[in-house]
Formats: C-alpha cells, sequence, structure tokens
C-alpha cells in the first residue's frame, strides 16, 4: 500500500527527516513511536505533501506522491488526521464533515451515513458548532472529516492525545470497526500500551532517522520492555538491548 525510501524532509536548512524507509501493507495497521521532536509528525507532512522539501520515495499503490501537491494526494485515497483536531469551530459539525468530501465526486448521503454510524455522537450533534463540541467529541468530528474522501489509507497524529480514558476507549473501538473493515492506517502514538495493542507492526523514529522496526506482538514480549520505553522518551536506543 505505502512504501517510503530513503525518505528526507527539512524546515528551511534543518533536516528532520533523514533517511526514512518504511513499508504499511494493504489492510495493516502500524504505530510510528518515538519521543517528541523525532520527525514523526514531520513523516506524516511529507506523505501528505504539506511540507515541500521533500526528497527520496513515496509510493502509495504504485503511485508516486513525492511530486504531488497536498490536494492531488488526498485525491489519490489518503487522508490524514491531524493533531490537535483542527475542527472548524465556527461551522456546525455536518459542514465540518462536508469539507471532507470536497473532492469527492458523487452523492455525500453515503459518507454521512458511514461517519454517523460510525460515531452516533456526531449524528445527533449534526448542526451543533464544532467549536462547542467536547474534546472527544472534537476528535471523533476530525477523524469523521478524514474518512468523508474515502480513503485508501488514514493518517492518524496522536488521536488519543488529551482524552480522558472513556473517550479514549469509545474511539479506539471506533478504529478498531476501521481496521477490521480493511482499513489500512499508519498512527503516530505515544502511549506505548495503546500502540502495543491496536497496531500490528512499529517503526521506532529517533531524530528522524528508524531504529527499531518490529512486530507488536514481539515488542510486547520484550523483558527489557521497561527499559527500552524510557531509551525512547530520552531519544535514544541503549546498545546493550537486543533487537
Amino acid at each position: 500500500m505505502l512504501r517510503l525510501s530513503d525518505l528526507h524532509a527539512s524546515y528551511g536548512a534543518a533536516p528532520v527527516l533523514q533517511g526514512v524507509s518504511l513499508v504499511v501493507d494493504q489492510g495493516e495497521t502500524v504505530a510510528l513511536l518515538g519521543p517528541n521532536g523525532a520527525g514523526k509528525s514531520t513523516l506524516l507532512a511529507a506523505i501528505t505533501g504539506t511540507i515541500p522539501q521533500r526528497k527520496g520515495g513515496i509510493d502509495l499503490r504504485g503511485i508516486d506522491l513525492l511530486k504531488m501537491q497536498s490536494h492531488a494526494i488526498v485525491a489519490s485515497g489518503v487522508a490524514l488526521v491531524p493533531e490537535g483536531r483542527l475542527v472548524f469551530a465556527p461551522f456546525p459539525v455536518e459542514d465540518n464533515l462536508r469539507l471532507g468530501a470536497v473532492r469527492l465526486q458523487g452523492e455525500l448521503a453515503e459518507r454521512f451515513d458511514y461517519v454517523y454510524a460510525l460515531f452516533p455522537r456526531l449524528a445527533e450533534r449534526r448542526r451543533q458548532p464544532a467549536g462547542t463540541l467536547s474534546g472527544g467529541e472534537q476528535q471523533m468530528l476530525a477523524i469523521g472529516r478524514a474518512l468523508m474522501s474515502k480513503p485508501r489509507l488514514l493518517l492518524l497524529d496522536e488521536p488519543f492525545l488529551g482524552l480522558a480514558p472513556l473517550v479514549v476507549s469509545q474511539i479506539r473501538a471506533a478504529l478498531e470497526k476501521l481496521r477490521a473493515s480493511g482499513m489500512t492506517m499508519l498512527m503516530v502514538e505515544q502511549k506505548l500500551d495503546i500502540a502495543l495493542q491496536f497496531a500490528q507492526r512499529a517503526y521506532v523514529l529517533i531524530k528522524g532517522k528508524v531504529v527499531l522496526e518490529e512486530t507488536t506482538r514481539n515488542l510486547s514480549g520484550r523483558s527489557d520492555l521497561r527499559d527500552l520505553y524510557f531509551a525512547l522518551a530520552a531519544g535514544s536506543i541503549p546498545t546493550s538491548l537486543p533487537s
């Protein structure tokens, strides 16, 4: 589905991604782990074309995304749920969702039904201004807006950040339904426990480079997982830890 090959990206003269290579297979959920400043959000920005200074390979089902503009990348089947939700506060829920489908051809009723079935709370609040929703409801709206474009690949940047445990469980249940339906997902996640339980594989990014790739099952079974966790938080992988 998605293949990144020796991907570099920078903001001005400052390099952020330094030769990242990874693969997300069709129907797979992959977690991207690492400390703050590792380049995780920049990687998603590079995929979606919102950071222009990129070089390397970004292949989606045989389509080269590297030279495409962000609107064309969305049309090719990539949708991003950004960190911080970024809903359009004055607009009602339904208008926020409609903006997610601006490049989708055809009747939108099926997409509205799809999102409202996944998040019934949004259907109840469809005429309510997005800025008056709770944080959890705004996250549901951000996910729903991304799904309106009928994506093949869903990118999630910290989808559980700042949410109460009950809301985390509700959103996680919705994402599990997406995964069961065959949706391909690449998820940036700071919470190691959620990432290991939800994703099938994980990549660890440190200072713009992939330093570890492992199945979450094997990673969960590591006896040194606590040491690894603190190493990630510190921004390094101790050389004494086995791969």
